[in-house]
């Protein structure tokens, strides 16, 4: 497939249709293993890794999606997707199919051939037909394991007015973080010249060495075209069928590829700070999660999730407020800069700068500080928590200190190259999960 030679130029049309959202579809791809966050993985895949006191990490993806108008929605699965597929069916059931609003699950059926998905483009080639079904204009490839605010829309209206092929999302990171990304050049017009996957040698934008241009794993694709590029990968015996490794590259030396600069479309973003940083998070690693997680606690935090206007959606659980018991010197139940959702009772003990999801119980005389807590952990009398990341349905004995002293740690939970301490119940010898 050729570009169309009418559509070389830029449209200079203003008005576009104000619902041009409804003629696409995202496809979100969630069935990443996540191996870097160890342990924390063992038991769901990345994208339902709980986040924020009360969020998973998909919810941010999907969310960005009803909010931008987007309500055409596949996601697909693949690696321990049991937790993920609970939440979604739970907590994403409110849209509507009458109205052609919807999300539906899409794992892997060996439908195509006796293979799970082998990559991320093959896991769209074998869901040719819930595309062709529903018959989009434009198709949204989104990844379902990043945090961040983004109106699709914004990027959709600049996909069509330069009538590119193919559009990708870009940030900007620093040169020495870059080699983990997609690097793309650019040219003056934003059109895409180069894309290369994980570079050891990544390149900087034009005029700041320090900075190169990085790809966000958002993609928007016409619908025709993305089908042409899917089937010609297919057939490609040396191909990887990564959308990243193989179309994408393919795609820029030949059609109209397109960069779409994230501070156009962020969410929450301060026009009135030249210096403001677009939020967007990769949370693949303990350390990078923690400190994800950390910085909500900050008194004004990068990401805004009290925003009313851009809701992050998510499934609730009907729970009572969290509770404060117990005033007395030395026994006082109280959380400072910290984030404390539904559900928790803090009796007695002290919890500062710390996340705690919902279902946590903290007794007396414990204190928890800088902690991410997850759903329906007990934490001992007089135990002692600093700089953990701990699992839901871990029991933490009475007395119990971790966080203090990182070779007595070591010899029992995992501690991070930055001195953050993950601890999940097989390691405290529970078996939580086998009894579910």
């Amino acid at each position: 497939m050729q570009s169309n030679p009418q559509h070389e130029k830029p449209v200079d049309d203003p008005h576009l249709d104000p619902h041009l959202t409804r003629s696409a579809f995202a496809f979100i791809l969630a069935g990443g293993r996540g191996s870097r966050l160890l342990q924390l993985t063992n038991w769901r895949s990345k994208p339902a890794v709980p986040f924020g006191g009360k969020f998973r990490i998909i919810d941010f993806t999907l969310s960005n999606c009803v909010n931008s108008g987007i309500r055409r929605i596949g996601v697909a699965t693949q690696y321990k997707a049991q937790s993920l597929i609970h939440h979604l069916q739970r907590g994403w059931s409110f849209l509507d199919g009458r109205f052609d609003e919807f999300i539906d699950l899409l794992p892997a059926q060996q439908q195509v051939a006796e293979n799970w998905y082998l990559g991320t483009a093959d896991a769209v080639f074998q869901n040719l037909d819930v595309l062709r079904r529903n018959q989009p204009k434009y198709v949204f490839i989104l990844s379902g394991d990043h945090v961040y605010k983004m109106d699709y829309a914004k990027m959709l209206e600049q996909h069509v007015r330069t009538c590119a092929d193919l559009s990708v999302a870009c940030i900007d990171v620093p040169i020495e973080e870059a080699s983990a990304f997609g690097v793309m050049g650019l040219d003056e017009n934003q059109r895409v010249i180069s894309f290369a996957e994980k570079p050891k040698n990544p390149q900087p934008i034009p005029g700041q060495p320090s900075r190169a241009m990085a790809s966000m794993g958002v993609y928007i694709f016409n619908t025709e075209f993305l089908y042409e590029q899917l089937i010609r990968d297919s057939d490609m015996k040396l191909s990887t069928h990564d959308f990243g490794k193989d179309l994408i590259p393919y795609a820029v030396s030949r059609y109209r590829v397109f960069a779409h600069n994230f501070s156009a479309s962020c969410v929450g973003l301060k026009s009135d700070e030249p210096d403001a940083v677009p939020y967007w998070r990769d949370v693949g690693t303990i350390d990078a999660y923690w400190e994800a997680n950390m910085e909500l606690t900050k008194v004004t935090p990068d990401l805004n999730i009290y925003d009313e206007e851009w809701p992050i959606w998510t499934y609730q659980e009907q729970l009572p407020p969290a509770k404060f018991v117990f005033d007395d010197d030395g026994r006082r139940g109280m959380a400072i800069d910290s984030l404390v959702s539904g559900g928790n009772i803090i009796s007695g003990a002290e919890v500062r700068r710390s996340m705690l999801f919902s279902r946590v119980r903290v007794h007396s005389f414990a204190t928890v500080e800088d902690a991410v807590i997850l759903p329906k952990v007990d934490i001992g009398r007089s135990a002692r928590l600093r700089r953990v990341v701990v699992d839901k349905h871990c029991r933490i004995p009475d007395g119990m200190v971790i966080g203090y002293d990182a070779a007595e740690d070591r010899k029992r939970f995992h501690v991070t190259e930055k001195g953050i301490t993950l601890v999940t119940p097989e390691m405290l010898g529970q078996h939580a999960h086998y009894i579910r």
